[in-house]
């Protein structure tokens, strides 16, 4: 009997994340959520995205990977989030957030996801400034700072 409430409490739990989940895409340089375009993308290579605000077409935020010019080995690696609007630059060696086996364009739509779960960008593709503060009180290793050159 335990068994079958926890399985239902598992599908309600389950259902619940599904239906409230958003469907972030990204198809012809826009950046799509549930259908209303919220960002312009521009892929500049596999490892550097970048994100244009709608109203005025300014850069918003800047994706870069790092081999950390080592690229054989790949402990060393981390991504940047530069929001330029706001001035802040994110390093981290957090690729869960993001990470989808090289195809980048399903890694960044995973990056908008996370963005949106965080409340960094609202509905409407606009960054909040004080998310980005928390934000990148959450996640910034300063990985620059501390490596030796």
């Amino acid at each position: 009997m335990a068994i079958n409430r926890l399985f239902g409490f598992f599908l309600l739990v389950a259902g619940c994340n599904l239906y409230f989940s958003q469907d972030v895409t990204i198809k012809d340089d826009k950046v799509l959520l549930d259908g209303k375009q919220i960002l312009k993308a521009e892929k500049i290579n596999s490892a550097q995205y970048s994100f244009f605000s709608m109203k005025d077409d300014e850069e918003v935020l800047m994706y870069k990977y790092m081999d950390n010019e080592t690229p054989s080995y790949i402990r060393d690696d981390y991504f940047i989030l530069n929001f330029l609007t706001e001035k802040t630059k994110i390093e981290t060696t957090d690729f869960t957030k993001i990470v989808n086996f090289m195809n980048s364009k399903k890694g960044m739509e995973k990056l908008v996801r996370w963005l949106l779960k965080e409340r960094v960008l609202n509905q409407d593709g606009e960054l909040n400034p004080e998310r980005v503060a928390i934000f990148k009180e959450k996640y910034d290793e300063n990985i620059t700072q501390r490596t030796l050159r």
